[in-house]
């Protein structure tokens, strides 16, 4: 039984003003149209507004403002942005005006999440070859072919098909969520007796699960969105929304899967490709591979620097798992490969953290100079920086002490029953890759907007 009676942890729906605010026809709406009104003006900017990116609104917005808070909102709410998303609200919009809510495909019902993955990769990639980032027109256009796709899936398949089958987030909302400090969970000797499955199936008060969770059975945070629907809909007062330790959820994975540990090992692979492509070195680097592929074509060179990023980490989990084994780590290679895979997600999480830190804080009066100038302020901007290049760094460094120590108790955690021998090279890898993301950010970066 998935579901929960335990009493350790605080349940947020204890206290009466927020059960009744979940409860009520405000949430999640309120939010929800608040955030789609704001990301109609930002795609409304992107498209129409200055190409100059240090300049345009939405370029700010979104990559200065929204992308470096999107993990911190992972892991202090869980899968709420999911919530208040504009392309989960522009979804429920479009199913109820025009759906017809066919089951969704059992293609993407069980290689929903390798797409997930491979969507993440290539705009990662294409944001490298093609300067989305740098780009209003490039960022524009790209929201507007994730809108196209959400009303697609809208139009033909029931619930929200396109986030938990095809939005790039998805995978990177599941695996950051499972570090989160929220939880919501059922309670089990209510759940076990329950009969109307209206936590599944919906009510008057509210549609099903969104994302096809049934509370009973749920054992993980990656897929709930916290909006708020199964509260409404249960008769018996089962669902608790409860306070716990960041990463405890990975310290007892029920069913570790090969997607997510890969997507794990992957994105650490990602936040190297995005620091070091902001260092000098990265034009020696760029002339290496040169020298080995015999052309200068761009292209070429970052797609071979992109996939051995990508490789290294799951070479070294691979290499780790192996090496466990033999000196005595219980299961095979494989098995010890999925789940310790799932150990990354805290220094992911501080990598990602780190990395947008530095842009959030010396871009950040961009922001500010930014909307004056969108509601027709005169502005004449000057230094974009909150904080010096040398606090910045600290910060960087504390956050990813902070990621390794989370990633190394994590793995202490999965392997309780191994002997600290066959632990040392879990231990050791989590060390190397904090070491290399703490010598990454005591370079100098160049900014990106």
């Amino acid at each position: 039984m998935a579901v929960t009676n335990k009493k350790s942890s605080f349940d947020l729906l204890s206290i009466p003003i927020i059960k009744k605010f979940i409860k009520s026809k405000w949430y999640p709406g309120i939010f929800q149209w608040t955030v789609l009104l704001v990301f109609s003006i930002i795609v409304f900017e992107l498209v129409a507004g200055t190409v100059n990116p240090h300049r345009n609104f939405g370029t700010t917005m979104t990559w200065v403002l929204w992308w470096p808070i999107i993990p911190i909102l992972f892991i202090a709410l869980g899968r709420f942005w999911c919530a208040i998303c504009p392309f989960g609200k522009l979804s429920d919009i479009i199913r109820k005006m025009v759906g017809s809510e066919r089951p969704m495909p059992k293609f993407l019902r069980k290689y929903g999440i390798w797409l997930i993955d491979l969507f993440f990769i290539a705009i990662t990639y294409s944001d490298h070859v093609w300067g989305i980032v740098e780009s209003p027109r490039g960022s524009g256009y790209l929201l507007l072919l994730l809108v196209t796709m959400v009303v697609a899936t809208s139009v033909f398949y029931e619930r929200r098909t396109f986030c938990k089958t095809l939005c790039f987030l998805g995978g990177l909302a599941g695996n950051y969520s499972r570090s989160g400090a929220l939880q919501l969970r059922g309670t089990a000797d209510i759940c076990r007796t329950c009969k109307t499955q209206s936590c599944f199936k919906g009510s008057e008060k509210a549609e099903g699960c969104p994302m096809f969770q049934f509370v009973r059975t749920m054992d993980s945070s990656a897929e709930c969105n916290i909006c708020g629907n199964c509260v409404k809909n249960c008769p018996n007062e089962s669902i608790k929304l409860n306070l716990r330790v960041p990463t405890k959820e990975l310290w007892s994975l029920k069913n570790p899967k090969l997607e997510h540990a890969s997507l794990a090992a992957v994105i650490m692979g990602i936040v190297f490709v995005q620091n070091i492509t902001m260092l000098e070195i990265w034009g020696q680097i760029l002339e290496t591979i040169s020298f080995v592929t015999g052309t200068s074509n761009y292209v070429v060179n970052f797609t071979i620097a992109f996939i051995i990023s990508m490789a290294l980490p799951i070479l070294l989990l691979l290499g780790a798992a192996k090496l466990a084994t033999i000196l005595g780590m219980p299961n095979t290679i494989k098995k010890n490969f999925i789940l310790f895979g799932y150990a990354f997600i805290p220094l992911d999480l501080a990598g990602h953290l780190g990395h947008n830190l530095f842009h959030i804080i010396t871009e950040g009066k961009a922001i500010w100079y930014n909307s004056l100038a969108f509601i027709g302020q005169e502005v004449t901007s000057g230094d974009l920086s909150l904080a010096t290049t040398p606090t910045v760094q600290m910060l960087q460094y504390i956050i990813i002490t902070i990621g390794f120590i989370g990633s190394s108790y994590t793995a202490y955690k999965m392997g309780k029953q191994a002997t600290f021998k066959a632990m040392l090279p879990y231990y050791g890898l989590m060390l190397v890759l904090g070491i290399i993301n703490i010598y990454l950010f005591s370079l100098p970066m160049s900014h990106r907007v």
